[in-house]
């Protein structure tokens, strides 16, 4: 076993995260991440029609009654983000109110947009005091962490460029992101995100000062996830090159190239992204929202297909259980060979 100042934090067997993948349903594969030793997140759901609030406390009262095992939600606090307000109010209120829902949903991921909106909620505030949940925010570049540490959370999660999905405008490497986070805040409590599939990757990231690493592309590639199975096989045959930075709904975002990406390039400040948000029409608005829907159904050509570069290093789609179980112990075969050139 690897144990870390995360699994020690959250009672984990392993120091494995799902990372957030909304806005998917991601309700059965939290569940098996986490019933596997790992910490499973349950996405923010953004569909077309879906009610984020419905949706969380669904997916909440779902996994209480399937897994004993500690499990995260995320949320998803940009300006752009709708019911955001309702989720950081109401989510607390029903889960301090649940004694099994306390004990174990006690991880709460925020991510693209402020880290002090969570925490200057009243009833999160409320459930803080009175139980051990934890409050991580996304932190994809040095000056957001120490917001984040302004904002009191109790750690992050270091996601660089390589990851699939919402990314910073700085484009900076998870590998140099996490040598700089790790020593302006050596303290601070980290997760690893963005390009990681691997027991090696595992290990490297530990040596560089994380207490576990967070997989989405690895994830979404296994057969609990409820990703399309077209979604899925885009991933073993998949290169880094394969994925590119374009324009997604909270900025920058990393997609699988296909006929939707391409006619989004990438903002190149956040001026830009503000510029273009406001040139588009309703039409336009709902044709990009339209389309994560249609790639949940299997339309990967013109929907939005969220993947990292990890799909270099994926060749199969596994039982979460078997991809536990191998990367870590990939993870201690590298440690103990790198324990070994010790003398």
């Amino acid at each position: 076993m690897i144990e870390t100042n995360i699994t020690k934090m959250f009672g984990l067997k392993h120091p494995i995260f799902s990372a957030p993948m909304g806005p998917f349903f991601t309700r059965e594969l939290a569940l098996a991440v986490s019933e596997a030793g790992g910490l499973g997140v349950l996405s923010n759901v953004n569909i077309v029609g879906t009610d984020p609030v419905k949706e969380h406390i669904e997916s909440l009262e779902y996994l209480i009654e399937h897994t004993d095992r500690p499990f995260g939600l995320n949320i998803l606090t940009s300006r752009n983000n709708r019911g955001v307000k309702e989720m950081v109010t109401e989510i607390p209120k029903i889960v301090m109110k649940n004694p099994k829902m306390r004990e174990q949903c006690i991880y709460w991921l925020t991510s693209a947009g402020s880290s002090k909106i969570l925490p200057s909620s009243k009833p999160f505030q409320e459930l803080r005091e009175n139980s051990e949940v934890k409050h991580f925010h996304v932190a994809p570049a040095v000056w957001l962490a120490q917001k984040c540490v302004d904002s009191k959370v109790d750690g992050i999660v270091c996601t660089g460029g390589e990851g699939g999905g919402h990314q910073s405008y700085e484009r900076v490497s998870t590998l140099v992101l996490l040598q700089q986070l790790n020593k302006t805040f050596p303290d601070l409590p980290k997760i690893a995100c963005g390009g990681f599939a691997t027991g090696e990757g595992l290990s490297a990231a530990l040596s560089l000062g994380a207490g576990a690493i967070a997989m989405g592309s690895r994830f979404i590639s296994s057969k609990q996830s409820e990703f399309h199975e077209k979604y899925k096989a885009l991933v073993p045959p998949g290169k880094p090159q394969d994925t590119n930075l374009y324009t997604g709904s909270f900025g920058p975002i990393r997609l699988f190239k296909n006929k939707y990406a391409l006619e989004h390039p990438a903002p190149s400040s956040k001026e830009e992204m503000i510029a273009y948000e406001k040139s588009l029409t309703i039409e336009q608005m709902m044709k990009d929202a339209d389309a994560y829907d249609r790639v949940y159904y299997g339309d990967t050509d013109t929907g939005a297909v969220l993947l990292g570069q990890s799909i270099g290093v994926i060749n199969s789609i596994d039982d979460v259980n078997d991809i536990i179980e191998r990367i870590i112990k990939e993870a201690e075969t590298a440690i103990n060979k790198n324990h070994a050139m010790l003398k």
